[in-house]
């Protein structure tokens, strides 16, 4: 065996072991720039990877590795498919592109000496989310649930707002609970399978289907992952955390958290629960399609009134959740693959808008509308790259956020007269966020200049490259959406193969 062969076969270690290898190096640099420089690069090597795991998983490859060389069920089983490749790129994506605009953001609200540290965590908190991503393990998945959360709790407390302090603090809670509710869930299964690999644990639920610690795992997991996922109404914790979190933070967040929550979501409710337990699709259905109607509406009416410009796209990210559970929830091929290809294309837009909020917070202390009259003639490629990201947004044909919402619609046609319901909500949803993304247009560019901005200047000439390239990306894949739609689609069969066979 090559070398190359060699490193290509751990591939899927690897993709976990490099960020958090990576942690207690960076945690002990002094210089604050080549912490940001060791941390980028980490990131860039991760995104690297999962590039060339998609790209032999899209040529026909299958990746499943055995840690330790002890087989599954027995060991720890690292499964990589379409599911995860197309959630890995989205993860490892975002990391790269805020770590590489970081710089200047980071360096106005973390003082100099906590930097090493903050990256540390940072890549502590990659390196959780890749974790569940890649893992064939349900206790496993806890495990890096839980780094992951403890180091985004860090991250989100870590400017110099205190008030970030109370918003963790309301996250913990949450987020704990939702932990909780899903170890219990995992612990009710493992007493009635006696295993905890996630492919075994499918096999072996058909032989106790139907009991009702069965049916109680299944509430708990649905529940808890819900809850992470900031799903209607459990997303009280959403909104302040990203609102309060240093800026950077909340644009890595919002692109990658809430993803990562509802992949595991999906992973149980299809391939384990609706295999196990009768009419579990029906019931699924049942719950998940009200709160998803709710949130886009609900989500996109509050965003409409908000005045904190991070507040507002908070809750239309909420909006979003409920278009990704509403294709899940109606359990079909296209339903499925426009929420997948919508997580995909949610995270592009949110990405660059909270990093359009990155680069008006480089300027400005204030971010309330109120206050932001007329700082797009001072800042006007800034505030364009929000513009069109906005376009995206609301679904304008010609970007990435038409795709997704096409398929939905696709999707809910599919089902007859009563998809006529969850259609009318995509419309009304979208028409919602023309609403609010016109509010900032109008207020940023049209209204009086307000004294904050009158001396304000244009975002760093680098963070424009890289939030620009983030809007030809939605450009791109709004027009060339093979990449995503191919991954979305064999995550939809992936998902519907066991529990409609």
């Amino acid at each position: 065996m090559t070398l190359d062969e060699a490193i290509y076969n751990q591939l899927p270690a690897l993709q976990v072991i490099v960020p958090l290898i990576a942690v207690p190096l960076v945690a002990m640099m002094r210089a604050r720039h080549l912490a940001w420089l060791a941390c980028t690069l980490t990131s860039l090597l991760s995104f690297g990877i999962a590039v060339v795991i998609t790209t032999e998983l899209l040529a026909g490859a299958t990746w499943q590795y055995a840690m330790g060389a002890w087989p599954a069920p027995m060991g720890i089983e690292l499964r990589i498919d379409s599911f995860s490749a197309l959630l890995l790129l989205i993860v490892t994506g975002a990391s790269t592109l805020m770590l590489l605009a970081a710089r200047v953001p980071i360096a106005a609200q973390i003082q100099s000496i906590r930097q090493p540290l903050f990256y540390a965590v940072w890549l502590l908190t990659l390196g959780g989310l890749i974790g569940i991503l890649v893992s064939g393990d349900a206790f496993n998945i806890f495990v890096f649930m839980e780094i992951s959360s403890l180091a985004t709790y860090v991250l989100v407390a870590a400017g110099r707002d205190r008030r970030a302090l109370a918003a963790v603090f309301t996250y913990i809670v949450m987020g704990t609970i939702g932990a909780t509710f899903y170890l219990v869930g995992v612990g009710l299964i493992y007493m009635m399978t006696g295993t905890l690999n996630l492919a075994d644990m499918g096999v072996r639920l058909e032989q106790v289907a139907d009991s009702r610690p069965v049916m109680a795992a299944a509430a708990f997991i649905t529940v808890g992952l819900a809850l992470k996922a900031a799903l209607f109404p459990l997303h009280i914790w959403l909104p302040n955390a990203y609102t309060r979190a240093p800026h950077i933070v909340t644009a890595f967040l919002a692109a990658c958290s809430t993803k990562v929550a509802i992949y595991v979501l999906l992973r149980f409710d299809f391939l384990i629960f609706q295999e196990s337990i009768p009419n579990h699709a029906l019931h699924f259905a049942g719950l998940l399609l009200p709160l998803a109607l709710a949130a886009m509406i609900v989500g996109s009416w509050v965003a409409m009134f908000e005045d904190n410009l991070k507040r507002l796209l908070a809750y239309s990210s909420i909006a979003q959740v409920g278009y990704i559970l509403l294709g899940a929830g109606l359990i079909s091929t296209t339903g499925l693959s426009a929420a997948v290809l919508h997580m995909f294309n949610h995270a592009l837009i949110k990405g660059v808008l909270f990093l359009a909020v990155a680069c008006l917070g480089v300027r400005l202390v204030q971010l309330r509308l109120s206050e932001l009259g007329g700082v797009a003639r001072h800042m006007p490629w800034t505030m364009s790259a929000f513009a069109a990201a906005g376009l995206s947004l609301i679904g304008v044909p010609g970007t990435a956020g038409f795709v997704s919402k096409w398929q939905l619609i696709v999707a809910a046609l599919e089902v007859g007269p009563w998809g006529l319901v969850p259609i009318i909500a995509i419309v009304t949803s979208s028409l919602m966020a023309v609403v609010y993304i016109w509010r900032i247009v109008e207020t940023t560019w049209f209204a009086h200049a307000s004294t904050a901005v009158a001396s304000v200047r244009e975002a760093p000439s680098w963070m424009l490259v890289l939030v620009w390239l983030g809007v030809a990306a939605n450009v791109y894949f709004g027009l060339q959406p093979q990449l995503p739609l191919t991954l979305a689609t064999g995550a939809a069969e992936l998902l519907l193969e066991s529990c409609c066979d």
